[in-house]
């Protein structure tokens, strides 16, 4: 009875049917009337354990995330996992990036992405009043840039600047100086040209030169970049139908499951079901929003805005590569696109998203004495 209870009180019906209602239009996009598909299929899988995970993940009481060394121990746990991948992980598409465990993979840089909100939303509500000072921003910076590299170099450039995005705008959100942003962004332009020079590998060299001219090389480089913005293109106002997308179904744009999955829903639903993509976006990054403002805590603020940060970023930059804005890096959007890694990892930020929101209501009936929490205001 009384986990019922908790459930009720951390449910909100409209959040969870907007992340179903995405889920099932990535689920629709992979349907294919003409053939049996094994991604249609196993995706629907992955939604119903994501579905109960939520659940589960409504239940706990989370603020032991800010008062004790729980996020530093899911930091070196999740650390060690990026560097174990690295040696006994499954190579797929020149990516040694998961775990195969059989009749499932698991991605490890998916996670880590929701375990480095954690540890710098402790970070920052821990420090709040002396967040001017730039060691802060170094030491935050530091905790990012070891997750960042072990993503990195498997290589999973997508996920990189996901979490390069993550530490970023929680740095913004914290309250960086502008002086200090100033200096961020000049040792990202050096780090970029090191990069470059020595770390890059020739494609992703050639995927961003062909973002700058992306019709210097169709048939090689070039080919699924331009192959996605001719299906967002041949959607027009109404698209084609469900399922009769002849880019995606065709096979002339690859991984329309995954990374190209945008390209593939705007074929199909055309502007009015982009639109409408958008609309259902918007409001559920303005109800995590909501919470963020009024959230119990510090913490609980800038956690649930770090899961925003997570999805816009992840949403932006997935839409930017499929109409030719952004350099194919292979990142997915939230919700609709296939693979249980992610979208359990997206249903449980939410989860906890909706389950700290009680500790605010808490706090709104308690008497002022503090005594059923330490709040970091």
């Amino acid at each position: 009875m009384r986990g019922l209870r908790i459930l009720f009180k951390s449910f909100d019906i409209s959040v969870f049917a907007t992340v179903l209602l995405l889920s099932g239009l990535g689920l629709i996009t992979m349907y294919s009337p003409q053939a049996t598909d094994q991604y249609f299929e196993t995706q629907i899988s992955w939604i119903l354990i994501a579905s109960t995970v939520f659940f589960v993940a409504l239940l706990p009481d989370y603020r032991f995330l800010r008062l004790g060394n729980a996020s530093f121990y899911l930091f070196i746990a999740i650390t060690l996992l990026l560097l174990l991948v690295l040696v006994v992980g499954e190579v797929t598409l020149g990516a040694q990036s998961r775990f195969n465990l059989g009749i499932f993979s698991i991605q490890p840089a998916e996670p880590a992405k929701l375990v480095l909100i954690i540890v710098l939303a402790k970070y920052f509500s821990k420090r709040h009043e002396a967040i001017g000072a730039v060691r802060h921003v170094v030491v935050s910076g530091l905790y990012a840039l070891v997750l960042f590299g072990l993503v990195f170099i498997q290589p999973d450039f997508g996920s990189a600047i996901i979490l390069g995005l993550i530490w970023l705008g929680m740095v913004l959100v914290a309250g960086i100086k502008f002086r200090h942003l100033a200096l961020v962004f000049m040792l990202g332009i050096v780090a970029f040209a090191v990069l470059w020079q020595f770390v890059f590998f020739d494609y992703q060299k050639q995927r961003i030169m062909t973002f700058l001219d992306p019709l210097s090389d169709i048939q090689g480089a070039g080919y699924n970049a331009y192959q996605s913005t001719v299906a967002v293109g041949s959607g027009q106002f109404l698209g084609k139908g469900v399922g009769y997308g002849t880019q995606s179904k065709l096979s002339f744009l690859p991984e329309y499951q995954t990374d190209f999955i945008f390209a593939a829903f705007a074929e199909e639903w055309g502007f009015i079901g982009v639109f409408g993509l958008f609309g259902l976006f918007g409001f559920l990054i303005t109800r995590i929003m909501w919470y963020a403002v009024n959230a119990a805590s510090n913490f609980e603020t800038l956690f649930a805005s770090g899961v925003a940060i997570l999805l816009v970023s992840h949403f932006f930059i997935h839409i930017g590569m499929n109409i030719g804005l952004l350099p194919v890096t292979g990142t997915t959007i939230p919700f609709l696109s296939y693979g249980g890694s992610h979208l359990v990892t997206e249903y449980v930020a939410i989860a906890m998203v909706l389950a700290m929101s009680r500790y605010a209501k808490i706090q709104k009936n308690a008497p002022d004495n503090g005594a059923l929490f330490l709040s970091d205001r």
